[in-house]
């Protein structure tokens, strides 16, 4: 017999409850008596409901279409995203029964479509608020007011990660509303406060499992990571017949605000391939992050000696300033090799997050000594690494993340520059530019900079000097940098003279010429003569001195950045730019 995917069992698991429960009747099991002494009899009744609300019913047209649309049931979802057996409902009875007036028994009940409660992600607590889209695809007509907000609450209270499993509009509005409650009403914040407070305290993190509208679209975006799941779920302000009625626009759902869409623009931080590859990046994001503000990021033991020194590091770099080579290979021999957070490709600790938009920056996390660390760089095969709108939001947004819960950021330079041209300029590159250079600049975590090979312009300085003037700075021999690139400041500098050339053959001559005569003193040594940099390094010893920095890090700097924290931090004193 073959194996399933664990989803699938999991579904065959509940498919088969449904199929024995239907046999038994929707108040299948015999009551309780009641003897008139003990409370058995109300603990039956309410073993009752709560067994036909976590039963699923094939017949439901909202289960089948759920299932027809190759979804997980919602509660397929916590039992495959949380530890086994560790989830802790809140509200489980929470809904809209319906009695047999004649017998009292329970005929029907129709659950809220918002499930919250506790559990555990890698036996570390957390509270989950998980959309039921089986129940009025999520609608608040379905639902009971102020749950959601209230499992948000229950997790800043605790000071623990707040998880959202986004299916529907997660509580938003239905003009079906105004007829059963017999009037309209002005929009509130439906406990979209809650989150905000939430995004200065605790990890809150947004997996996008279906058409994810209205009110949901505002809670996936007020997230510190998002992932949304390809072919299955979609973001957008308003569905497609809206957007019919107010653009004329004939879309529909992937068009409009599919993966193609959202995970290129920035809207949402990383794409799964399926709900399962959604729940492992949540649980791999949160695993680096401390529960809340007031704590450090946990420390994992880690097999990877501090000392390893990789030979391939000495010419990662090409001699040849023109030519690419693969950032990600470079992180890869530098960070700790750890088999668990990759399951698949090369081991490796780092867990790259936006890959798919402003993709001329790289950002994500991984460990040093088993160490959370943020990683910040460049790639060079795109745009050379200039830095663009996109690249600059996502590397702001992501430093803001590491100084809220304490990461320190290793910093791999390789900047040529801002992106330059019509397209760059309508993009306001330079605004969003500042983002960055003020995020770096503002932040009190420790940071170690590492020169590997470009720093030009504002924004190599910007990412070459984040403390201004009192950086942990290091550089390696492949460094290369000033105000201008040589190649096109040469050309500037001596416009005149390049001009005056006899002939298109003559001036590329002596441009070459030019340049030859900066080629010496543009050798990164120069530079260190004059202490413009702090030291420069064998790039195969970049991991034991980053390892030892970690290690500082960890047991001295940031535990009296923490002790340095206001109690207030976090919720009155701290405002989390998103």
């Amino acid at each position: 017999m073959s194996k399933r995917p664990p989803g699938q069992q999991q579904q065959s698991q509940h498919e088969n409850m449904a199929v024995e429960d239907k046999a038994r009747g929707p108040a299948a099991g015999e009551s309780e008596p009641d003897d008139g002494v003990t409370w058995k009899h109300s603990v039956a009744s309410l073993r009752n409901v709560q067994r036909v609300i976590r039963t699923p019913n094939p017949d439901n047209p909202g289960y089948a279409r759920q299932k027809k649309q190759g979804k997980l049931w919602v509660r397929e979802r916590l039992d495959l995203f949380l530890d086994a057996g560790t989830f802790q409902e809140v509200g489980s009875v929470t809904g809209k029964p319906l009695y047999d007036e004649k017998t009292g028994e329970l005929k029907e009940f129709v659950p809220a479509n918002m499930i919250i409660g506790s559990g555990k992600v890698n036996s570390r607590k957390v509270y989950v608020t998980a959309d039921d889209f089986s129940v009025r695809g999520g609608h608040a007509d379905g639902g009971i007011q102020g749950k959601a907000a209230f499992g948000e609450a229950l997790a800043i209270k605790h000071k623990v990660p707040l998880v959202r499993l986004l299916d529907g509009s997660s509580g938003g509005g239905s003009v079906a509303q105004y007829l059963t409650i017999g009037r309209t009403y002005i929009p509130h914040m439906a406990g979209l406060g809650k989150g905000l407070t939430a995004m200065t305290v605790i990890p809150v993190v947004s997996a996008l499992l279906g058409p994810v509208v209205g009110l949901a679209s505002a809670k996936a975006v007020v997230s510190h990571f998002s992932v949304m799941v390809k072919g299955v779920s979609q973001l957008f302000a308003a569905g497609p017949p809206i957007v019919r009625h107010a653009t004329f626009e004939e879309l529909d759902k992937e068009q409009l605000g599919g993966w193609e869409i959202h995970g290129r623009n920035g809207t949402v931080d990383n794409v799964a391939t399926s709900e399962l590859d959604a729940f492992r990046q949540i649980r791999t994001f949160l695993s680096f992050l401390p529960s809340s503000v007031f704590t450090l990021p946990p420390v994992r033991s880690s097999t990877d000696p501090a000392d390893r020194r990789e030979e391939e590091l000495i010419s990662i770099i090409p001699r040849r300033r023109a030519r690419a080579y693969d950032i990600r290979k470079l992180l890869r021999l530098i960070v700790d090799v750890d088999a668990e957070d990759s399951p698949h490709g090369q081991p490796t600790s780092f867990f790259e997050i936006g890959a798919t938009w402003g993709t001329c920056m790289v950002t994500g996390f991984a460990r040093l000594q088993g160490r959370p660390v943020g990683i910040l760089t460049s790639d060079c095969t795109v745009g050379g690494g200039a830095l663009d709108a996109l690249g600059s939001q996502k590397a702001a947004r992501f430093i803001n993340l590491c100084e809220l819960f304490g990461v320190p950021i290793l910093n791999l330079v390789d900047q040529p520059g801002f992106a330059i041209g019509s397209a760059a300029e309508r993009a306001a590159t330079i605004r969003h530019g500042a983002s960055v250079m003020a995020a770096l600049y503002y932040a009190t975590i420790p940071i170690y900079t590492v020169v590997v090979r470009r720093a030009f312009g504002v924004a190599g300085g910007t990412l070459s000097d984040p403390d201004d003037g009192t950086n942990t700075r290091v550089a390696w021999p492949s460094g290369d940098w000033g105000s201008l690139p040589l190649e096109g400041g040469v050309e500037a500098a001596y416009k005149r003279q390049l001009d005056s050339a006899t002939s298109p053959a003559a001036r590329e001559q002596m441009l070459k010429d030019l340049l030859a005569q900066f080629e010496d003193i543009r050798d990164p040594i120069r530079t260190a003569h004059a202490f413009g940099i702090d030291e420069i390094i064998d790039p195969r010893d970049t991991r034991p001195l980053a390892c030892e920095w970690a290690v500082h890090a960890y047991e001295q700097t940031l535990p009296l950045r923490l002790r340095a924290r206001p109690p207030s931090a976090g919720i009155l004193g701290y405002r989390h730019k998103l």
